[in-house]
């Protein structure tokens, strides 16, 4: 094990906002952020993420070399800028296939490449052997929720998609909830806006009450965990229904606000429980007030690193735990037959 604790954990989502990158130093289960950076996506590069499921297998391979070069200089940018001396790169790759019981997750984003271009050993494909043991292959960011954030009763990320990471019964318990920007920031595009910003759009519109009872409905709901969501099950469950309804954009998200908060409050339950909120999903005001209508949790937000960098946080802690040998991936999360200590490290 290196004796330099500083790791870097990178993320990419299915929002497409851009590369976060964080800086964290661990000392078992303390950790100390030392710099945090998100660098925005060019158009060009969300065009060519947002087209990546279509293209062929030889071009999603260039795409996946493309963009661990571009990751790498992102990285070296970022450590020049705040003089760190990382000893290892935690990269999650921009996921482009999850059909998890079909065994296939795919996260593109060379590891080799990042490592060549930076200098720096990287560890990656963190999710391959989870799946491949029959687990979802996520989350994954419950385990570091487990020990960097025990405080907490829940553990609330709405990014592309909601999900949440609790204690039940001994053991870590962690789901997708539901999708979330990855649908409201599709209709805040058709009005010139990458997200809709405080929720100003979505208050604009009606809530339609069959449209909400249909997504309300989805079978999705009623499965027990461990689940998880993709960008395939938005687009063969979640798309068709808001087309069928006829509705104006406006309608279609105030509705869309009612049902994530609906099944987001749902989750949350207890007088007494605390829920650390995190994600870009938490800048929007309109959709905690709508949360905190249907829950009782005492909803925290902390501070705008954490908000905002957490799940690149929490992959560095991955990284660490990696390298260390540990297992970073709880099988009574995902499903899988046994925890796993998952992810490729490219030495350099």
């Amino acid at each position: 094990m290196a004796k330099n604790q500083l790791y870097i954990g990178t993320m990419s989502g299915t929002s497409l906002d851009g590369l976060d990158v964080c800086a964290v130093e661990f000392s078992g289960n303390i950790f100390h952020i030392h710099a945090a950076e998100t660098f925005v996506f060019s158009t060009a590069w969300r065009n060519r993420l947002n087209d990546a499921f279509s293209i062929s297998g030889v071009e999603l391979q260039q795409l996946s070399v493309d963009y661990g070069v571009f990751c790498g200089e992102c990285i070296n940018e970022f450590v020049r800028t705040h003089n760190l001396k990382p000893a290892y790169i935690a990269s999650h790759g921009q996921t482009i296939f999850h059909t998890p019981h079909t065994g296939l997750t795919v996260q593109i984003g060379s590891g080799a490449h990042i490592a060549a271009t930076t200098g720096i050993s990287t560890v990656c494909d963190f999710r391959t052997l989870d799946v491949a043991m029959g687990g979802q292959g996520a989350p994954l960011v419950p385990i570091g929720d487990q020990f960097l954030f025990a405080d907490y009763d829940y553990c609330l990320n709405i990014g592309g998609f909601a999900n949440v990471s609790t204690q039940q019964h001994g053991a870590r318990m962690a789901w997708d909830i539901c999708a979330a920007n990855i649908v409201l920031n599709e209709y805040a595009k058709k009005h010139g806006q990458d997200y809709d910003e405080s929720g100003n759009l979505g208050r604009k519109g009606e809530i339609n009450q069959a449209l909400l009872q249909k997504l309300n409905r989805l079978p999705f709901y009623a499965q027990s965990a461990p689940k998880s969501l993709g960008r395939e099950w938005v687009e063969r469950e979640i798309v068709p229904i808001l087309h069928a309804h006829n509705l104006s954009d406006f309608d279609v998200m105030r509705t869309y606000y009612e049902h994530c908060a609906q099944e987001i409050g749902n989750t949350l339950q207890g007088k007494t429980t605390k829920t650390l909120c995190t994600g870009g999903g938490v800048c929007n005001s309109f959709l905690m007030e709508r949360i905190a209508h249907y829950t009782q949790s005492q909803l925290l937000i902390p501070t705008p690193e954490i908000v905002h960098f957490k799940e690149a946080l929490i992959f560095a802690y991955l990284g660490f735990l990696r390298v260390q040998g540990k297992e970073n991936c709880l099988a009574s999360v995902t499903g899988a037959r046994k925890n796993v200590c998952g992810a490729v490290i490219w030495e350099v």
